[in-house]
């Protein structure tokens, strides 16, 4: 018998260590499979077949008596729970974090087969990223403030201008740290300032190199210079780049209120989060005549299927922009 719990662990232990994997996927996935683990707890297991499990109908403690049934009953629940159902992408991440455990489990050889394998998400509609214009971007990033002597201002103004230059997820730019951003030499470059860089880490702690803009690398500049020192002066020793009020690095919330303040500011406070910036990056470097391929590598993307989603925004607006310009676009 392998009790389910310690199964658990097992997988955690795996994919914190030797998939190198963020604390915050780990802690995801510690949540979902605690879900699952109590849905099982509390439901009598059946067979693919609908039959009582051998040795009856009790609640699932063993992982090598985990099925089929199990998997796709657990799916079942949580799109029909009085309680909250959840949405079906809620409902596919948590069906990812069971499938990606149950895979564990067979290749370790306490199941015989993968119960997850034959298991589908419901499908989720299809929604396109939300970009906002680049009039808007310029809106939001002079909203965060031009005081040269004033370390917030500098510090906000930074944080936003890295975001938009980069596409960097929230947790990427907030874990950056000062030799995260550096120059590239350029040998034809006769005035010798080369190419400014940030190595942003993604997921999977997978690393890329992003180019930062003239205008990001300024804003960095200016804050490195005339801000950063301020706040470093207030804590402890740190490498982080972006620092909070009390010299410490900077967090995901703190980085969060940052935006929502230029957003009110600006006022596009109800259509602006974090991922904002980053979708704006995509859609407006599409726009422009990137390549896919290259954007998916600016992004991070592991899959160019990822990133062409935002081919479609673009699709739309040509559409959109045609219909209205055209005089025979329209019956």
């Amino acid at each position: 018998m392998i009790p389910l719990d310690r199964a658990t662990d097992t997988y955690l232990r795996h994919v914190a260590v030797e998939r190198g994997l963020s604390q915050h996927t780990v802690a995801a996935y510690r949540r979902d499979l605690a879900v699952f683990a109590e849905w099982l707890a509390s439901t009598p297991a059946v067979d693919s077949a609908g039959a009582d499990r051998a040795g009856g109908a009790e609640a699932l403690t063993d992982v090598a008596r985990l099925g089929r049934a199990d998997v796709a009953g657990f799916v079942t629940h949580l799109t029909s729970r009085p309680e909250q159902p959840l949405a079906p992408r809620s409902v596919a991440r948590m069906l990812s974090s069971v499938r990606s455990f149950t895979a564990f489990a067979a290749a370790e050889g306490w199941l015989p087969l993968d119960p997850g394998t034959a298991v589908r998400p419901p499908k989720a509609p299809s929604r396109l990223p939300k970009a906002i214009s680049v009039h808007d971007m310029e809106r939001l990033l002079g909203a965060a403030g031009t005081a040269d002597d004033d370390p917030v201002q500098l510090r906000d103004r930074a944080l936003l201008e890295l975001l938009y230059a980069t596409g960097a997820r929230i947790s990427e730019a907030v874990g950056l740290s000062v030799d995260d951003v550096t120059t590239l030499s350029d040998p034809e470059d006769d005035a010798g300032d080369g190419l400014a860089v940030v190595k942003v880490t993604g997921k999977g702690n997978k690393q890329r190199i992003v180019p930062l803009g003239s205008f990001a690398r300024a804003a960095v500049d200016a804050y490195l210079v005339r801000a950063r020192p301020v706040f470093a002066a207030r804590g402890a020793s740190t490498p982080a780049l972006f620092l909070g009020a009390r010299g410490a690095r900077l967090s995901r919330q703190s980085a969060w209120l940052v935006i929502q303040a230029a957003a009110e500011r600006a006022g596009l406070a109800s259509h602006v989060s974090p991922h904002t910036f980053r979708h704006s990056f995509a859609t407006h470097l599409l726009e422009g005549g990137a390549d896919v391929r290259v954007v998916q590598e600016l992004l991070g993307h592991a899959s160019v299927a990822t990133t062409q989603i935002y081919t479609l925004v673009t699709a739309d607006m040509l559409r959109d922009v045609y219909q209205t310009a055209h005089p025979r676009a329209r019956r």
